[in-house]
């Protein structure tokens, strides 16, 4: 096994690490689109109805149904990464715009927020594009910018609720720290970046199976403070204190049985707070008729 350990962790750790994966940021969706009122509902609806890949997410939840959208809408930041409509805006000229869209940057940076020892974004615009977000949609500007900044909003509310996109500046949110996982036989070793990101569950996890956990989910936490998304960020960066095991397995910080359970239940526990927060956000701007105050 440990001649071929090098190898592994080459194949491991060359995949892009992205947010929570695609199961935990269509469970922050499911958990907001319950705080919904109905006027809010429909208007987040009515938005994503112009977007480009609208009938792409139909294709991918196999309905029509306007929660089960609003659930692949929040992963469709993460969705471009490789999609070649798209381009790194630092290295690449801009692609055609699509219809309903305003951009076709692929804004890698605004996923993560690297802090210093002095609690200082040093890299990268996760809290500054949020907060951009919101204003935008909250000024009700033209359509294909509200289409445009509302998968953003959805998905980046949720990445800023995982430890570990608002991590250590030098390390790259724990990219570049090297992990063993007797817990996914799949993939033994990978960084500790990538092992956060799939605590939520598989990746293809939808319909019934995904509406089962996020209500389970919601029995377990209790809803959060609303709070303000600086306030999200500094909580995410105090849980890096416990996010990095410290026991050490043959060649790598191994994930022990302690390390993995407690692990899990912040993740869960995020996903709850971020689905919270996430859903009175949208209220907020959108269900005119239930006022629940300015986050």
């Amino acid at each position: 096994m440990r001649p071929f350990l090098p190898v592994l962790l080459f194949l491991c750790l060359t995949q892009p690490a992205l947010a929570w994966n695609a199961a935990g940021h269509r469970l922050v969706a499911a958990i907001a689109w319950q705080q919904l009122s109905p006027p809010a509902r429909e208007a987040v609806s009515t938005i994503l109805a112009r977007h480009a890949d609208h009938g792409r997410w139909i294709d991918k939840a196999r309905s029509s149904d306007p929660a089960a959208l609003f659930a692949e809408a929040s992963t469709w930041p993460d969705d471009i990464r490789n999609d070649p409509r798209f381009h790194d805006e630092e290295r690449d000229p801009p692609t055609p715009l699509l219809p309903g869209l305003s951009d076709t940057a692929r804004h890698k940076r605004w996923h993560y927020g690297d802090l210093d020892a002095d609690g200082k974004v040093r890299q990268g615009e996760l809290d500054t594009r949020i907060e951009q977000l919101i204003r935008q949609l909250k000024s009700g500007r033209p359509p294909e910018q509200m289409t445009y900044a509302l998968p953003w909003l959805l998905h980046l509310v949720a990445d800023i609720h995982q430890p570990l996109h608002v991590g250590r500046h030098g390390d790259e949110g724990g990219n570049l720290v090297e992990i063993e996982n007797p817990h996914n036989q799949r993939l033994p070793f990978s960084s500790l970046h990538l092992y956060w990101d799939d605590l939520p569950g598989p990746s293809w996890l939808r319909g019934k199976r995904l509406d089962d956990k996020a209500r389970h989910l919601l029995d377990q936490y209790p809803p959060p403070a609303q709070a303000s998304i600086a306030a999200w960020r500094d909580e995410s960066h105090r849980l890096l204190v416990t996010a990095y095991p410290s026991t050490a397995g043959s060649l790598l910080p191994i994930i022990d049985d302690d390390f993995h359970r407690r692990s899990r239940d912040t993740a869960n526990r995020r996903i709850v707070e971020a689905g919270h927060r996430l859903g009175r956000l949208l209220d907020t701007l959108f269900g005119h008729a239930v006022s629940r105050g300015t986050p």
